[in-house]
């Protein structure tokens, strides 16, 4: 016998619009709320969906497993592959190359970070990149993959991976499962929109044929135009593209040779940067660019001159304002994906910001009296995620050492927010980094991306001159023939995705 709701819970849910943000808030949802919730989709065919964000990072795994999604199947409907991380390439200078890898750098020794323990052996002898001691990052170097177990051991078991995958799939496999489990989508276009006269909350949206539907929680996931968080509720936006100057996208897909590898790839361009991304079937690429810098036609001949094969249609051009909503709750309506901010796909947030958002309304969820603190401390929570990702992906146009062009020569010299600043100044002095229990981004990807484009510490942390010298050296050297042991061992992605989840095999019914 199903237990019944308490008189206040909430019992009508209505999601405004599909794709990812829609689909995935729709499906957690309807798995993880008590029996009796009732959750309607609208979305309509005649909308377009922005599409962004086939490359995640691994909290989407936490996710998946949260909505009882099976890997295998998801990455065969999806077209999906999997990711050890990400190369740039010619970011921190013309002609350089580095890995941002997922998972640890090396093995902390006698309570001495790695990264103080490599910064101190460099500066007795030269030391290969730090990336070669991450389990991912030398199997990506191979073109390797395999999945660890509960079982593994060292250093296989620090390999830590994540996905590509086609987001318009994921969208259609997330809306397969949200179905079944009794969400009900409604297609139409939103054209009104009814408001309690005492709260202000909305209380029902009206489609094009006239329909009314009512609710009592509303996520708009809507897209750039946050159609009922800043169209009905004017939440307002902080606009940062004084830091993130970008403001343009083109896209195009192109075809596959090959295998593909288990990285994305990121190229920084005389004013922005192309992304690389394979699945089963396609390559997606794209250029984020400035607008000020470079025209749409120039982005666009840049980016088909430097494809891997055949376009497979025509370049496909957005335009965005990098920021965040000021309140992404805002009376009784959540603002998840592209209506809650956006912040350009260099490091793989967007769909962990659809994530994150979701994981905390679910942690914080309300009753029918909304209760203001749940909802500020939601809005401090979010606040505080996109300002962390904000800063990491500041911090990379920061540090490029690049001066071929005006738009890197500003990048470097901009001042930036006091709070990547403090963290930078740290860095430079001994090679310190703090970060807390909420950052997304721990200390081995600051480093990564730190050294990769040549920050180094003027000094080391004293206390990574206590282990003596050479057996620091020795430990290191064993630890590096480790990694590379292991790799060498696993099967290559393409066999690992033929074995395990190739694509076109379908999907179990």
């Amino acid at each position: 016998m199903t237990e019944a709701l308490p008189p206040d819970a909430i019992r009508e849910i209505v999601v405004v619009g599909g794709g990812t943000a829609g689909w995935m808030a729709a499906s957690a949802l309807v798995t993880l709320l008590p029996q009796g919730t009732r959750i309607t989709l609208i979305e309509s065919d005649e909308i377009g969906i922005v599409g962004v964000g086939e490359a995640t990072i691994p909290p989407i795994r936490a996710f998946n497993r949260m909505v009882g999604i099976g890997e295998d199947e998801f990455l065969r409907a999806t077209q999906g592959t999997f990711k050890l991380g990400i190369e740039f390439v010619d970011w921190g200078g013309q002609g350089r190359r580095y890995f941002h890898p997922f998972g640890p750098h090396g093995q902390d020794l006698r309570g001495v970070n790695f990264h103080q323990l490599y910064l101190s052996a460099a500066k007795r002898r030269e030391m290969p990149p730090i990336e070669q001691w991450s389990m991912s990052a030398v199997a990506a170097a191979q073109g390797r993959f395999a999945r660890p177990d509960a079982a593994a051991r060292l250093p296989f078991s620090q390999l830590d991976f994540a996905f590509h995958f086609d987001a318009g799939l994921y969208a259609r496999f997330l809306r397969g499962i949200a179905e079944k489990r009794g969400v009900v989508r409604r297609e139409g276009k939103i054209t009104g929109w009814e408001q309690d006269g005492e709260t202000g909350h909305v209380s029902s949206v009206t489609l094009a044929s006239g329909e009314q539907i009512g609710g009592e929680l509303f996520l708009d996931c809507s897209g750039f135009r946050g159609l009922l968080i800043e169209g009905v509720l004017e939440a307002g936006y902080e606009e940062w593209t004084h830091w993130l100057p970008c403001d343009r996208a083109v896209a195009v897909p192109c075809a596959l040779a090959g295998d593909p590898d288990p990285f994305t790839r990121s190229t920084a361009r005389g004013a922005g940067w192309q992304w690389r991304i394979p699945l089963q079937h396609r390559i997606g690429n794209g250029i984020v660019y400035s607008s000020a810098r470079m025209s749409a036609d120039e982005a666009a001949a840049l980016l088909l001159a430097n494809l891997d094969g055949e376009a497979l249609a025509e370049p496909r051009q957005l335009s965005f304002t990098t920021g965040r909503r000021k309140l992404a709750w805002s009376g009784n309506v959540v603002a998840l994906g592209l209506s809650s901010g956006f912040l350009e796909p260099l490091e793989s947030t967007s769909i962990h910001l659809i994530q994150s958002g979701i994981q905390k309304l679910l942690a914080l969820f309300p009753d029918r009296r909304f209760d203001p603190v749940e909802r500020d401390e939601y809005n401090r929570q979010m606040q505080d995620v996109f300002e962390d990702v904000r800063d990491f992906i500041i911090l990379h146009y920061k540090a490029s050492r690049r001066d071929d062009s005006d738009f890197w020569k500003s990048c470097r010299d901009m001042a930036v927010p006091d709070s990547l600043a403090g963290k930078l100044a740290l860095w430079n002095a001994k090679g310190r980094l703090f970060r807390g229990g909420r950052e997304l981004f721990g200390t081995a990807s600051w480093v990564a991306v730190l050294l990769g484009q040549g920050i180094t510490p003027a000094a080391s942390e004293p206390i990574a001159a206590t282990p003596p010298a050479d057996w620091v050296d020795d430990v290191l050297a064993q630890m590096h023939r480790s990694y590379a042991h292991f790799a060498g061992h696993m099967p290559t992605h393409g066999e690992f995705l033929r074995a395990n989840c190739d694509a076109r095999r379908g999907t179990p019914q």
